[in-house]
């Protein structure tokens, strides 16, 4: 019997160095990678912001809320394609 799914929300923050066309492409990804495990119930693109410390030598990121639906098993794997995707500078998941 499967768990029922849950509610996540995740912020990721990504660089602006390579160009607004690497950015959409980066985000695209993920919200592709989020509805193939889910459903995305929400997308709120903040869009440019200043970082309020450096990383990684950059002092601006791109940032994207998604409020999203799936099983409890899949937070985990979007960790790791987070973690190991160049131009991810930080991610987070919460559950909410």
């Amino acid at each position: 019997m499967s768990k029922p799914n849950a509610s996540y929300e995740t912020i990721m923050v990504i660089s602006t160095k390579n160009g607004e066309d690497a950015t959409t492409a980066l985000v695209e990804k993920f919200k592709t990678l989020i509805q193939q495990n889910g459903t995305i119930d929400s997308v709120d693109d903040w869009g440019k912001r200043r970082l309020a410390y450096e990383i990684q030598d950059e002092t601006e990121g791109h940032y994207v809320l998604v409020n999203f639906t799936c099983p409890p098993e899949f937070p985990a794997e979007l960790d790791r394609v987070y973690k190991i995707t160049d131009g991810v500078l930080r991610s987070i998941i919460v559950a909410k």
